[in-house]
C-alpha cells in the first residue's frame, strides 16, 4: 500500500472517532434537552424523566441494531456521513415541530385534560424517533469502516465506544450548564444540530467531494433559518405573561393577572410567589410562617425575632411578609436557582434592606452556617418536585441544630384531595426530631404547614399568645388573621410508622400515586 494511501486511511479513521464523539455528545445532549422541552409542559417528575430516558434508549438500540445492518450493506464513509446530516436536521426540526404540540399539552395540563395531556406526550416523544435512533447508527458503522484487520478488531471497538462515551458524558453537562440557561432550550436544539451537521458535511465533503456535498447545503440554510425565523414568541400561550426565562433548573414565567404578580414555574401548576403593592394577606401558604413562633410560650413579642432562614426563597413573598411583621429580623434567602431571584428582583419587589439572598442548595446551605434562627421556614417541594434530600431524619436535625432554644421549624407540604400520607410520612419523621408538632390545612388549597418546636409546647400558648397580643392596639390586623386562619386549620396527626432516613426516604412512591390520583380523580383545582 503506497504510503499516501495508507496517510489517507489513518486520517479517515481518526475522522471517524471525530464524527463518534461528536455523535455521542449530541445523543446525550439531546436526551437532556428532551428533559427539559418536555419538563416545561410536563413537570420534572420521575415518571416523566424514566419516560424520556426509557424511551431515548429504546431508540438507540434501534439505532444500534439498524446501524449494522446498514453498514453491512453500504460500507462507505459517505453512506455513515449522509446518514447524520439527516440525523442532524431532524434534531434541528424537534423545536418546530414540538411547539404547537406543547402548547396544546400546556392548555391540556391546566385544564388537566389526561387523553390531551398523554397523547401530546406521546407525539412529542415520537418526535425524537428519527433523530435519535438515525444517531445511534453512527458507532457500529465507524466500528465497520474503522477495522481493515480484524486482528484489531477489538481494539478499534473499545476505541471507539470509548471515545463515543466521552462525548456522552460532555454532552450530559453542555445543555444544562451552558446551552440552555445562555440560549433556551429552543435554541439548544439548533445549536446541537449544527454541531453535528457541520461535523457530517465536512466528513462527506472529504470522502465524496463537493459536487455531492452541494446536494446537502441546504440543510444549514434551514438551521440558519430557525434560528432566525423559527421559534418566535413565548414557549407557552399564557394569559397575562410579562417575563419568560430559563434557568439551569426551571423554566420561569411571571404572569400580571389584575394587578397582582405571580410566579409560575416548569408546567405552571401551581403559584410559587404572589406580589401586589400595598397587599401583604394572599391567603396562601406563605402567611402562615409568621404564626411560626407564637407556639412558645408567652408572652412572645414580634420584635423579639431577630434571624428567620427562608429555604426556598422564590421570589420573596414570605420574605416580605416576614420583614413587616418582624421589624428587627434578619432574613436569609435561601434559593438555589439565581434567575428565579432576578425575576424576584425586579417584578416583585424583593429588596427588603433586612433580607440576604444566599444562593446555594437548602439543605447544604443551613448546614454550613454558623447562625441559629427563630424560625427556619421550608418551602422548597410540593408533590411530585420534591428533593427526597430535604424529606429525611438527618436534615430535620441539621435545621434543629440551627434553631434557637425557643425556636420552630415550619415546612409546606403539598397533599391529595383525600390523601394524607405524604403528611404523615413527615410528621413521624420530623416527630423523630422534635417533640412537638402541629398541622394545619390551608382551606381551599392542598397545602398543609408543619410547625415543630424545639421544646416541648401545647396548644395553650398559640391562644395565650393570641389574647396577649388582641390586647396590644399596636398589633397589626395582619398578624391576628394570620393566627386565626392557623387555628383554624389544625389537624390531630398521628403519623405513620416510617421515618426517613439519608439511606432509605422513598417519598417518589408516595408522591407519584398522589399525582396519579389527584389526575384521574378530574380534580382541576390548582396547587398554591
Amino acid at each position: 500500500m503506497p504510503v499516501s494511501d495508507y496517510g489517507i486511511i489513518i486520517f479517515m479513521r481518526k475522522f471517524l472517532y471525530f464524527i463518534v464523539f461528536m455523535s455521542g455528545l449530541v445523543s446525550l445532549a439531546v436526551e437532556f434537552a428532551a428533559s427539559r422541552l418536555l419538563g416545561n409542559y410536563f413537570g420534572t417528575s420521575n415518571l416523566v424523566w424514566a419516560s424520556i430516558v426509557g424511551l431515548i434508549l429504546i431508540y438507540l438500540t434501534a439505532g444500534y441494531f439498524i446501524g449494522g445492518a446498514w453498514a453491512d450493506r453500504s460500507p462507505k464513509h459517505e453512506t455513515l456521513y449522509k446518514i447524520l446530516c439527516w440525523a442532524a436536521l431532524a434534531v434541528g426540526l424537534i423545536p418546530l415541530a414540538s411547539r404547537p404540540i406543547l402548547r396544546l399539552a400546556s392548555e391540556a395540563f391546566d385544564q388537566l385534560s389526561l387523553g390531551v395531556l398523554f397523547g401530546s406526550f406521546t407525539v412529542v416523544m415520537v418526535l425524537f424517533i428519527i433523530p435519535v435512533t438515525l444517531i445511534g447508527t453512527a458507532s457500529p458503522f465507524a466500528i465497520r469502516l474503522a477495522i481493515t484487520d480484524t486482528a484489531q478488531a477489538g481494539k478499534i471497538s473499545g476505541r471507539i465506544y470509548a471515545i463515543s462515551t466521552l462525548g456522552s458524558f460532555l454532552g450530559t453537562f453542555l445543555p444544562t450548564l451552558i446551552l440552555v440557561p445562555t440560549i433556551g432550550t429552543y435554541r439548544t436544539f439548533l445549536v446541537l444540530s449544527s454541531l453535528l451537521l457541520v461535523s457530517a458535511l465536512t466528513g462527506l465533503l472529504l470522502t465524496s467531494g463537493f459536487k455531492k456535498s452541494l446536494r446537502y447545503l441546504w440543510m444549514p440554510l434551514v438551521i440558519v433559518a430557525l434560528f432566525i425565523w423559527g421559534v418566535p414568541g413565548t414557549d407557552k400561550a399564557t394569559s397575562g405573561l410579562v417575563y419568560e426565562t430559563e434557568s439551569s433548573y426551571n423554566y420561569i414565567q411571571v404572569l400580571e393577572q389584575d394587578d397582582y404578580y405571580l410566579l409560575r414555574l416548569n408546567e405552571g401548576q401551581g403559584v410559587h410567589s404572589i406580589y401586589k403593592e400595598d397587599q401583604l394577606n394572599f391567603n396562601g401558604p406563605w402567611e402562615l410562617v409568621i404564626a411560626a413562633p407564637f407556639f412558645n410560650e408567652s408572652p412572645v413579642k414580634p420584635q423579639d425575632i431577630t434571624d428567620i432562614a427562608i429555604i426556598g426563597l422564590a421570589a420573596g413573598t414570605t420574605a416580605r411578609e416576614a420583614a413587616a411583621v418582624f421589624p428587627n429580623a434578619v432574613i436569609d434567602g435561601i434559593e438555589i436557582d439565581p434567575k428565579i431571584v432576578e425575576a424576584g428582583q425586579k417584578y416583585f419587589d424583593m429588596n427588603e434592606p433586612n433580607l440576604n439572598v444566599i444562593i446555594q442548595d437548602g439543605r447544604w446551605a443551613i448546614q454550613n452556617s454558623t447562625k441559629k434562627y427563630d424560625i427556619i421556614s421550608v418551602d422548597a417541594y410540593r408533590p411530585p418536585y420534591i428533593p427526597w434530600h430535604m424529606t429525611t431524619r438527618e436534615f430535620f436535625q441539621i435545621l434543629n441544630d440551627h434553631l434557637k432554644d425557643d425556636g420552630v421549624m415550619v415546612i409546606n407540604v403539598g397533599r391529595g384531595v383525600d390523601d394524607r400520607r405524604l403528611i404523615d410520612a413527615l410528621y413521624s419523621t420530623i416527630h423523630s426530631v422534635f417533640p412537638t408538632l402541629y398541622v394545619s390545612d390551608l382551606s381551599d388549597s392542598f397545602n398543609t404547614i408543619l410547625f415543630a418546636t424545639k421544646n416541648e409546647t401545647s396548644l395553650n400558648n398559640f391562644l395565650e399568645n393570641y389574647i396577649q397580643l388582641y390586647k396590644d392596639p399596636e398589633t397589626p390586623p395582619f398578624i391576628l388573621d394570620v393566627m386565626s386562619t392557623t387555628y383554624d386549620g389544625l389537624k390531630e396527626t398521628k403519623g405513620l410508622d416510617i421515618v426517613y432516613t439519608d439511606d432509605l426516604a422513598p417519598v417518589e412512591s408516595i408522591t407519584n400515586s398522589m399525582v396519579m390520583r389527584f389526575l384521574f380523580a378530574g380534580d382541576v383545582e390548582t396547587l398554591q
